[in-house]
């Protein structure tokens, strides 16, 4: 009888413990945790489909310490189902989780949670326009999201009729050049005076990575589609466009085998880093891509890629199988290791600070 009453407790302690740590507009900072984020990187760990386990990890890189499970360690709560990306915006941090139809905000500086942005079909990324605009992405949702990024209340819509999929962003002048990836070959562009689509695009199938680079150029990284019934004939491509005539003004045809991924751009923006069974550099004023990779694959399995922007370093995230906790690599621009540490489940992006 003691035995059952005792495992009544339990039950009834876990339950409460649960309730408190799911109910993301009820929960208090944990006094234990109060971390000091200075300098470094944000990793946003991915976690599995429908696990629920994703995380935030924070690397620093004068003491080349890492804190994972920040998010959870500082609120109480799990981060939630699929985090995407971060962006940070006057020391706030926006960590969109794709799967949990929603965004998190937090402060910067030590990872406490200070609202959300919920109402969300499928996030993918965030861009902040000023104090009283942002544009956010979707996957599903067939539409672009307008929210005011510090009262986290939605303002309204931009259909993207005939195009179910938005992802990256990227801004030049007033006008935001957004990419629509599944199945699709489109970069909108969106006048953000207006929020009105003024005109699209034709590129490689599915656009994914989106950078601008130091000749005002944007550059985006076409992996060459899939077909739904499978594999089919594909033509990956890196595509150069005008942003004053919108017009694509070079494109580098991949090998059919290549399945490109992560485009980012060095600290002086005239560089182009991806993925693609290595890491390749492409100088933007380069007549054509080289013909093998800068960092090679050996064991690893890269699924992210991140250049820092106050640095030459180069930072690549090792899912290893997707089940366990990955591994950062920080290199430097001449591909030597500086440090690595382990992190939570599949990161996939960073977001330097």
């Amino acid at each position: 009888m003691q035995i059952n009453l005792h495992k009544t407790y339990l039950v009834v302690l876990i339950l409460l413990l649960f309730e408190g740590c799911m109910k993301d507009n009820t929960w208090v900072l944990n006094q234990q945790n109060k971390p000091s984020l200075n300098k470094g990187v944000f990793i946003i760990n991915e976690g599995n489909f429908m696990y629920g386990n994703s995380s935030l990890s924070f690397y620093n890189t004068a003491t080349k310490k890492v804190q994972n499970d920040l998010f959870y360690a500082v609120n109480n709560l799990p981060l939630g189902d699929v985090a995407q990306s971060m962006i940070i915006y006057q020391n706030l941090g926006y960590i969109v989780i794709n799967n949990s139809g929603k965004i998190y905000v937090v402060d910067s500086s030590n990872g406490k949670y200070v609202g959300k942005i919920t109402g969300l079909t499928s996030p993918r990324y965030i861009h902040i326009i000023n104090n009283e605009k942002a544009y956010i992405s979707d996957l599903y949702a067939g539409k672009i999201t307008i929210v005011n990024p510090l009262t986290y209340q939605i303002k309204g819509f931009i259909r993207t009729s005939g195009h179910a999929s938005t992802e990256q962003m990227v801004q030049s002048n007033n006008l935001l050049f957004v990419t629509c990836w599944s199945f699709d070959n489109t970069i909108l562009v969106i006048d953000t005076n207006t929020d009105a689509i003024i005109d699209s695009i034709k590129t490689g199938k599915q656009p994914g990575g989106l950078v601008l680079d130091k000749f005002n150029k944007i550059w985006t990284l076409c992996d060459g589609g899939w077909s739904k019934a499978g594999a089919s004939i594909r033509t990956p491509v890196l595509q150069c466009v005008n942003p004053l005539n919108r017009t694509i003004e070079k494109s580098f045809s991949l090998t059919s085998d290549a399945a490109p991924s992560r485009l980012a751009i060095n600290r002086t923006s005239d560089t182009l880093l991806f993925i693609n069974n290595g890491v390749w550099k492409f100088g933007v004023t380069e007549p054509k891509p080289v013909n093998q990779p800068f960092l090679k694959t050996g064991n690893h399995l890269w699924y992210s890629l991140g250049a820092d922007p106050l640095s030459t370093d180069i930072y690549l995230g090792d899912a290893i199988d997707y089940q366990q906790r990955g591994v950062i690599y920080r290199y430097s621009s001449q591909g030597a290791v500086i440090d690595s540490f382990k992190t939570g489940i599949i990161p996939g992006s960073f977001c330097f600070k």
